[in-house]
């Protein structure tokens, strides 16, 4: 028997006060933190299940910013909904279907246009947590122009 909510406040979890900005990127919003000095290496961080505007994603990003890389998480959801500590889990797979992880080349190729000519990235990793982690397996088999990727728990 699971919890039924699993009652996890995302909102209130973390009081962090974020270093980066957001961005419009053609039909994209994205999260972006830059070293302080130029640098032609990026990290593209997809998010897990509770969405680009997660506190706790965005910590991550001004993390890998910290140590000298160009680092941006997009909304690879489009502006729909993430999941919320309010759903219930019964619905998963219905959200999960219309949050398919392996559906995300589009976007992923509009940001890495934007890293290469608006930034100037020459070498380019993604780093993805749970949803983010599975759609990075899809990602490194489909971008042959990904230097890195690391999926952190993300089941295939």
């Amino acid at each position: 028997q699971m919890a039924d909510p699993f009652l996890y406040n995302t909102g209130e979890r973390s009081k962090y006060g974020c270093l980066g900005h957001e961005v419009q990127i053609e039909h994209i919003k994205a999260y972006v933190c830059r070293p302080s000095f130029f640098t032609d290496k990026a990290v593209i961080v997809v998010h897990d299940i509770f969405g680009w505007l997660f506190p706790d994603i965005r910590y991550i990003v001004d993390l890998i910013a910290g140590h000298g890389y160009m680092t941006i998480c997009p909304d690879f959801f489009k502006g729909t909904d993430p999941w919320k500590t309010t759903d219930h889990w019964a619905d998963f797979a219905d959200w999960m279907k219309h949050h398919d992880p392996m559906k995300v080349d589009k976007e992923a190729d509009v940001v890495l246009k934007y890293l290469q000519e608006q930034c100037g990235a020459k070498k380019i990793g993604v780093v993805g947590f749970s949803w983010g982690g599975m759609a990075v397996h899809h990602l490194m088999l489909s971008n042959p122009q990904l230097a890195a990727g690391v999926s952190l728990y993300g089941s295939v």
